[in-house]
């Protein structure tokens, strides 16, 4: 396995784990709140394929910090319908971690690191840690509205050369919660990641709808785009920029 992973992982972990101080990590404030959802579709008959989607989400809040840390990931497969040969359509998972240190009511510092490796984007895999600030434009018991901005680091690896390379980036989110009635919830998460060898844009938009305190349904839209796609090395097919995802989920709380 690449030691890139690796190292984020542990990278990802410290954030979200170790970087408050030890004193406040007590056994009686060891609890996580979280979140999974899940998504499954099975195809059989003309077409035959698999399409797999999880993710889970954790949150710890201990004044004056809190953490994030989550994972997600797709696989998906189909079967030719002539050769019966099955094969691999889709393979993705990301891990992230964040920490902010809150310095007022609506402001706030933070640490994060993302890695993602995906088989069928341009890049292999692409790692990035980054410190930045924080505001709540909007914090009320309906409406929750986040953005935040700062510099960081990434590394990158192309998949048609195989070439490594690390820039500075700047990194910026924003983050939008809007309770439309007693069960329904609207969000929208925008990610961006920009730096001289490429720039990353993420949106997931979606609706999720309780049925009871801790399940709900969701179903989703999620863009991702890299400006920048290194020329495919023939007789490879050359690999698109932009990444779109319409998804169905079971979300359940814990």
């Amino acid at each position: 396995m690449n030691r890139h992973p690796l190292l984020l992982l542990v990278v990802a972990a410290g954030f979200s784990l170790g970087i408050c101080p030890r004193l406040a990590w007590s056994d009686a404030d060891s609890d996580w709140k979280g979140k999974g959802e899940l998504g499954l579709v099975l195809a059989r008959g003309n077409t035959t394929s698999d399409t797999l989607n999880a993710k889970v989400d954790l949150t710890k809040t201990l004044d004056p910090w809190k953490h994030t840390l989550g994972f997600s990931m797709l696989r998906s497969s189909a079967q030719d319908p002539v050769t019966g040969v099955d094969s691999t359509t889709g393979n993705r998972f990301e891990v992230h971690g964040q920490s902010d240190y809150k310095l007022s009511a609506r402001s706030y510092a933070f640490g994060s690191a993302r890695y993602e490796n995906d088989h069928f984007t341009p890049y292999e895999y692409q790692a990035v840690l980054a410190a930045g600030y924080g505001y709540k434009l909007i914090d009320s018991e309906t409406s929750k509205l986040a953005a935040d901005l700062g510099a960081g680091y990434r590394q990158q690896k192309d998949r048609p050369t195989g070439e490594q390379v690390g820039n500075a980036v700047v990194r910026g989110s924003v983050g939008y919660d809007q309770k439309l009635n007693g069960s329904t919830k609207l969000y929208d998460k925008f990610l961006v990641e920009s730096g001289s060898s490429n720039t990353f844009l993420q949106d997931e938009i979606g609706v999720q709808v309780s049925m009871s305190n801790r399940l709900a349904l969701s179903v989703a839209y999620l863009v991702r785009h890299n400006t920048v796609v290194p020329a495919a090395v023939p007789p490879a097919p050359q690999i698109k920029g932009t990444d779109q995802q319409t998804t169905v989920n079971l979300v359940f709380s814990f």
